[in-house]
């Protein structure tokens, strides 16, 4: 009975994960249809913005959003198999087995990520800053980038390598443990 809430923890952490999956799934689909309708379609959608905003409005920035497009789905490939593996820790967690020795790798596999995310969100800022500076041209319309360093972000990859080595010296000492036995 004493360990029922971090049962009910456990399944909504798994919960989230899924769900969240999902949500990344569900973007990364649209980003994929987008994609071809950009490319394939690019001038049709050029003439409607001249349409709507005179021929001194220019076109669309193909290469700066087809190049965010490719970051986003990268980023989103990411995070999907960062939430992956945080299911797989969370179910060695359930099954009574944390310091199981591939969770270490499943964490320091995650701090990688991380920091390969934070590392691709510098050039989809200044992608970004394009497309804004590209959107000034129309009236009210307007792009907002918010765009900075994330320390919160490097404190987590920080957490997690940390973590990593944690799990793999409580693997090892359980090694040891078991052998002795």
């Amino acid at each position: 009975m004493k360990d029922r809430p971090n049962d009910l923890l456990l399944l909504a952490g798994q919960i989230l994960a899924v769900i969240m999956q999902i949500f990344v799934t569900i973007g990364a689909a649209a980003l994929l249809i987008a994609l071809p309708i950009l490319l394939f379609a690019g001038d049709l959608i050029n003439a409607e913005i001249a349409s709507e905003f005179g021929e001194a409005a220019s076109g669309l920035p193909m290469v700066p959003i087809v190049a965010m497009i490719a970051i986003a789905l990268g980023l989103l490939a990411m995070l999907f198999v960062f939430l992956g593996k945080l299911r797989a820790i969370i179910a060695t967690v359930g099954e009574g087995d944390p310091f199981a020795p591939e969770n270490a790798r499943r964490l320091n596999l995650m701090a990688w990520l991380l920091l390969s995310m934070q590392l691709l969100a510098l050039p989809a800022a200044g992608l970004g800053l394009l497309l804004a500076k590209w959107a000034d041209q129309f009236e009210d319309q307007s792009i907002t980038i918010d765009a900075g360093f994330d320390f919160t972000a490097i404190l987590m990859v920080i957490v997690l390598f940390i973590l990593a080595r944690v799990f793999k010296h409580g693997a090892a000492m359980r090694e040891d443990l078991e052998g002795t036995v």
